[in-house]
């Protein structure tokens, strides 16, 4: 017997899973499919969108339910509507640069998504309306009924949520290091609200990842402007720091919506535990200095980005990838390479740095 506590979509084989994803992307180059992606990438061969060479986490789970990859939400809005794109298995609702706060608790902010987590569920809202829609109309007048999924499967979606490190990040810029603590309880409570929210709109099964060590990120190691006393692998540990009290509190939160939400499974996911851990095996786990990134370039502070060119001291310095991604952790300095994705997934796909500790294939 199964002793799964969820159900499949209950007419397809293999078994089959229909999942929604509010994910935060930071430094995403295209809100929609990507298409202007400057990235080709070892995997896809074309702009994906995604930030890496290849394959996220959620292509991973996706592979793993022998899913197609999710297409971007927007690939559905009206004129805009791609060729191709389906929607019966999902939508992505990530964006780049999202932050859970909204917008306007960033009023100096520079480089910030228009999608907050607040505007991702409007489109979710939306999404659902439009889906119950176009099945109450004839088919062929608007798109196909089988390109969108059917209304009782929103019941039975994964909903996979990501996000909440550029929240800290632009605290990071903004206060003095003593205050970026003071904004995490209002973060915890608007992605809590968001949680509910989804709830109340039907969604049970939510997969929810915490925090990876941002203070690991070569980007950060480079320019956080915290006092930088690092840790015996090279990370900055005043950030991780702040990062594990986060995913203290965020931890304790999930405990509290299963108190509150008795017909869901809330799965809370320690991506900081596995991603810290491969930075500090790289060596031992096939990898190269996992400092050092593949795509683009730190010439003295000077970072050039994934795709940028820049005028370093009357030189044009423009940030290529290397040739091969798959002995790199990060891809840039934000992001990691589809091999380090992969070896992040492997150790999470069991469920054992899980709580509750359920295997993927069992969500």
């Amino acid at each position: 017997m199964n002793t799964c506590p969820v159900a499949f979509a209950s007419n397809l084989s293999p078994p089959h899973r229909w999942r929604l994803r509010h994910q935060q992307l930071p430094f995403q180059t295209a809100a929609t499919s990507g298409r202007l992606s400057p990235h080709w990438g070892t995997f896809f061969k074309e702009p994906s969108g995604r930030p890496s060479d290849g394959r996220l986490i959620i292509d991973l789970i996706a592979e793993h339910f022998g899913l197609p990859y999710l297409n971007a939400f927007l690939d559905s809005v009206g004129a805009s509507f791609r060729c191709g794109a389906s929607f019966r298995h999902g939508a992505n609702f990530a964006v780049e640069g999202a932050t859970i706060r909204p917008l306007r608790d960033y009023p100096t902010a520079k480089i910030i998504s228009l999608y907050s987590l607040e505007m991702q569920l409007l489109q979710f809202s939306q999404f659902k309306v439009f889906t119950q829609y176009v099945y109450n109309e004839s088919e062929g007048k608007f798109h196909s009924k089988r390109n969108f999924p059917r209304p009782g499967d929103f019941t039975k979606a994964l909903f996979t949520l990501d996000i909440g490190s550029l929240d800290l990040s632009l605290s990071l810029v903004s206060m003095p290091i003593e205050e970026v603590r003071a904004p995490i309880p209002k973060i915890l409570s608007l992605l809590s609200i968001a949680v509910e929210e989804l709830y109340y709109q039907g969604a049970r099964e939510f997969l929810i990842h915490n925090i990876g060590p941002m203070g690991c990120l070569p980007l950060a190691i480079k320019n956080v402007l915290l006092p930088r006393i690092f840790d015996q692998i090279g990370c900055v540990k005043t950030l991780n720091d702040i990062i594990q009290e986060f995913n203290r509190e965020l931890k304790f939160r999930v405990t509290e919506l299963r108190q509150e939400l008795p017909y869901a499974l809330l799965t809370y996911v320690d991506i900081y535990s596995a991603k810290y851990r491969l930075t500090s095996d790289a060596h031992k786990q096939g990898f190269i200095d996992p400092f050092r990134i593949c795509c683009g370039h730190f010439i003295g502070e000077t970072y050039v980005g994934c795709g940028v060119t820049r005028n370093i001291n009357g030189t044009e310095v423009t940030g290529s990838p290397c040739g091969n991604p798959s002995i790199h952790v990060y891809w840039d300095g934000a992001h990691y390479t589809e091999a380090a994705n992969r070896w992040v997934f492997s150790h999470i796909i069991n469920g054992s740095l899980s709580d509750p500790q359920l295997p993927v294939s069992c969500l």
